[in-house]
């Protein structure tokens, strides 16, 4: 794998940006799929937001500065990219983001890429009723297993606030599952 900084140098010059960029998409396309999957929870959807944070990736990587990992300043671009579209579904569909956060999760059960159990599926439901940045934070630990100082660099926010997101998501998520459990 090519080092990251001559990767950014290699993107940042004219003669080597179009190949360093395949190298850049094939080095980190499945993790972002993941990271912005699990926001968007649709795969089609996915493949858009995916496709339109490389292209915003491609457009402003010469603004990249090195202050943050290649990787933390796409994310970042991955993770406003997802919540966007978000979004602006949510006002085409005419309905509150909880209420597209609830659709999305029913409709998990038909998407044929969604290759879940049951158990997976509740998860996915219980996660869905948290506050935005829990589900963010909740996903990157649980899924993703980054550092809490890695997703600190994306979300640009204190590594004691995301332990605290991440902590409070958990308590969510299990008093979701056990109260689910009860209606069984």
């Amino acid at each position: 794998m090519i080092a990251e900084e001559t990767l950014v140098n290699q993107l940042q010059q004219t003669e080597t940006q179009a190949s360093a960029f395949g190298v850049l998409v094939e080095t980190y396309k499945e993790r972002l799929y993941w990271h912005i999957r699990r926001i968007v929870l649709n795969h089609d959807d996915t493949d858009d937001v995916l496709q339109n944070t490389f292209i915003k990736v491609y457009k402003n990587i010469s603004n990249f500065k090195g202050d943050s990992k290649l990787y933390s300043w796409m994310y970042r671009i991955a993770t406003n990219e997802a919540l966007s579209f978000l979004k602006v579904k949510s006002r085409m569909m005419g309905v509150s983001d909880s209420e597209l956060q609830d659709r999305l999760v029913e409709n998990l059960e038909a998407d044929v890429y969604f290759e879940g159990e049951e158990i997976q599926l509740k998860l996915q439901k219980a996660i869905a009723t948290l506050p935005e940045k829990q589900k963010l934070v909740f996903n990157m630990k649980y899924f993703q297993e980054l550092k809490y100082e890695e997703i600190s660099e994306i979300l640009e926010t204190s590594v004691g606030g995301l332990k605290a997101s991440y902590h409070l998501a958990t308590k969510k998520i299990e008093s979701y599952l056990k109260e689910q459990k009860e209606y069984l």
